[in-house]
Parts: C-alpha cells; structure tokens; sequence
C-alpha cells in the first residue's frame, strides 16, 4: 500500500492547496496582488506536506528514491517560504498599495542560506552516494547541527507569524483613526488563520525539541504524534482559509503603510483656530450624520491635509477619529429620543438619522457616555416629560 491514512490527509491537503491556487491565479476578481500572495503561499504549504510524504510515508519514501534522489531535498524549501509570503499576504489586505520595502527582503535571507547549504551537503554529491545515504538514513542518526538548523527554521516561521499578529493588532488601532464606522471590517477569520498557523508553528517547535530530548538525550516524547496534530490541523485551516477568503477578503479597508507615511510632525500646541474651525464645522454642517465619513472626507470638507486633522482629534481631543465622530452622534440620537414626536419611531430609524449604520456600535458607544441604554434613556425622558406636564 503506498499510503496510509495520515497520508491522505497530506494529499486532501495538498489537493485543496493547489486547487485554490489556481483558482486565485485564473478566475477569482478582486485584489491582484492579495490573490496572487495568497496563491503563492497556498503553494508553498502545498509543498510542505509533499516534502512530509517524501521523507516519512515508508512506501511512498521508496518510489521517490527510485526517481530522484533530489526530490528529497528540493520541496523543503517551502519551510523557509511559506510564513514569509503569508505576512506579505496580511500586509497587502490591510495596506494601501503595499509594496516591498528593501528590509521585506532580508526575511528572504534564511532561504537564501539554507539554499545555499543545501547545494553544498547534497545537490553536489554523486546519485550513487546519495542513494545510500537515503537508504541508511535513520533519524536517531542525524547530526546535531541539522536538528539545530531544524529548530532554527520553525523559530523564524513562529516569528513571522508573531509578525502577522503584530500587523493586525496595528492595523485594529490605526483604523479607528481613518474610519467611523469599521463595522464591515470583520478581522476574526485572519485572526483565526494567523492564530492558527502560529498554533502549528508552535507545534512544529514542539517536534524539533521532541526529537532533541529522544535522540540526544534519551527522554522519549512522542514528536510523530505531535506532527499528526500539526497535519491535521493544517487539512482544517486550509478548509477554514478557502471559505472565509472567498467571503470576506474584499471588506479590508486599506490604510497607509508605515513606509509611505510622512515624517511624524513636532509636538508644537494644536493651533485653537484648527480646533475652533473644527468645532464650528461639527456644529453647524453635521457631517457625521454621514453613514460612509472618513478621516479623509472630512479633512477635504475643512480643507486641511488628513494628518493635521487626524493629530488634532488625537492631541486636543484625546480621541481617535472613529471615538470623536461617534461621539457627536451620540449626542445626535439623545437629541432625537428626547422629542416627543420621536417617541413612537423605532430605534433602528434614530440610529440611522444619527449617522450610526450599527446597532452593536449604537448601544456600546450610548451605554459607555450615556451611562444608560438607547431605550432605558427613552423612558427616563418620557417620564420626565410626563411629570413636568
């Protein structure tokens, strides 16, 4: 039997891997260049079940040393790749025309050297050495440096992924500086696949270390069945990657990325006629009670560059932009429900005409000022009303 069970899961895995990839490359619409990283990486995982077939389905193992010896050491390489693409991927999602700057290209170093070394240790030796090499190879056998260099690899693939975090929990902070309502902007299922993949990095820490401790010194742990765990993790993320980027990859709403970001401006007192224009414009033109304003609508309204608007909200108001805007609609829909002839209109019409698009971000942003619920302070104004009557 050339495969076993186990083994499927690495070929429905590598199946799903390489079908969506092509998928992404021919016919999926949308961001170019977020589909053509995200093939990429689908690819480069594809091949990191390939190189476990090749090197530890026993059966499988034998066809291949018959073919070529070089397979063996040729889709390995993924390792080195796989992590680095998929931060690329998160950051083309959540930036504005992301490019690569020339330190995105020192994350290539690794592969880089491996490859290198790879050439010296193997693709150099003669097919008869390397076949008796493959044939004798016995894990328990292996030099410590190559364990070493193992372990190294899966602690540059948790620190990239460690990196993707980082990105998204930026990206969570700098939006709510842009953007007033961030509502359609649904990051769990990036979460969940970079929080997954971390999960399977950690794991494949876990196996490095397992094998030091059986091999070199004598404590046996399990590292086969702690690679099961990480294979059928991966079959689940994929799966979980396929529907969730098919649904929501378009909803990101870029921001600028750190590289093209101008200087940070000197720390000088905010000018109060900023402040005082702002506050006139706020009053007298509402633009908040539009339901798509952003920091850049807004900046072009008071005819003042984004920045200079976005350092003001932060310095003076203590806000970000999404606390200040909803802030004043807030006090929008308290002076909606405290007219009488609002009484019988719904709380989903008051949210509207305040500018508010979400129920969710209505209630929390009412509850924390107001200190009550939309509904709760509805009543309190009706029995006031009646009393005083």
């Amino acid at each position: 039997m050339l495969f076993n069970t186990h083994d499927i899961v690495l070929l429905i895995t590598i199946y799903q891997c390489v079908l969506f990839a092509l998928f992404l490359l021919t016919f999926k619409k949308g961001n170019k260049q977020s589909n053509l990283l995200l093939a990429l990486f689908l690819l480069s995982y594809a091949a990191i079940p390939l190189d476990s077939l090749i090197n530890y389905g026993a059966a499988f193992r034998a066809h291949v040393i018959e073919v070529s010896p070089n397979i063996f050491y040729f889709f390995g390489n993924a390792y080195w790749l796989e992590a680095v693409i998929l931060l690329f991927y998160v950051r083309s999602l959540i930036y504005k025309k992301f490019t690569f700057s020339k330190y995105d290209f020192l994350l290539f170093v690794p592969f880089l050297c491996y490859l290198i070394y790879e050439i010296n240790i193997w693709f150099i030796v003669d097919h008869g050495n390397k076949v008796a090499m493959l044939n004798n190879y016995q894990a328990a056998e292996e030099p410590l440096y190559s364990r070493f260099i193992g372990l190294f690899r899966e602690c540059f693939r948790l620190f990239c992924g460690l990196l993707c975090l980082i990105e998204l929990q930026r990206y969570q902070t700098k939006i709510k500086d842009k953007f007033a309502n961030i509502e359609s902007v649904d990051l769990t299922w990036l979460k969940i696949l970079v929080i997954g993949f971390l999960f399977i990095r950690a794991d494949a820490i876990l196996v490095s270390l397992a094998m030091f401790s059986s091999f070199e010194f004598g404590l046996i742990i399990d590292y086969e069945l702690l690679g099961l765990i990480s294979n059928y993790t991966v079959l689940l993320l994929i799966s979980v990657l396929i529907f969730f980027s098919l649904r929501f990859s378009s909803v990101f709403k870029g921001i600028e990325s750190n590289e093209t970001t101008a200087p940070p401006l000197d720390k000088s007192p905010i000018d109060p006629q900023l402040v005082d224009n702002i506050l006139l414009y706020m009053k007298n033109e509402k633009p908040y009670l539009n339901h798509l304003l952003t920091l850049d609508n807004l900046a072009s309204q008071l005819s003042i560059p984004p920045r200079y608007l976005s350092q003001a909200i932060n310095r003076h108001f203590k806000q970000n932009f999404f606390e200040f805007i909803n802030g004043y609609r807030i006090d929008e829909s308290k002076q909606l429900l405290q007219l009488s002839e609002n009484r019988q209109v719904t709380m989903l019409k008051i949210m509207d005409r305040a500018g508010f698009n979400s129920k969710a971000t209505f209630n929390t942003f009412f509850k924390k000022l107001v200190g009550l619920t939309p509904t709760q302070y509805r009543k309190e104004h009706s029995r006031s009303d009646t009393k005083a009557a």
